[in-house]
């Protein structure tokens, strides 16, 4: 499993330094080299295709690295197996 976390790593996505709530917008509007209003705007515009805009963005969400490097579904997932 972490060859999988590492592989998206290596894409090179982060969620955006300009965040609103998860980042996702930002990070596209950075990746892509556009104005963070107009990714946030077509994040928005993709919600209402029905269930693939909320579900792409929960989907990319959870799979998206911090800034840091840290993906969220890596740290719940990993978060079950610690031990003290």
């Amino acid at each position: 499993m972490n060859s999988f976390f590492d592989a998206i790593r290596r894409i090179g996505f982060r969620r955006g330094p300009q965040r609103l709530l998860g980042g996702i917008a930002g990070g596209i509007a950075e990746g892509l080299g556009i104005n963070v209003w107009l990714a946030r705007l077509l994040v928005l515009l993709s919600f209402l295709l029905p269930v693939v805009g909320v579900g792409l963005y929960v989907l990319v969400w959870i799979l998206t690295p911090w800034q840091d490097g840290s993906i969220p579904l890596e740290r719940a997932l990993s978060s079950g197996t610690e031990r003290p």
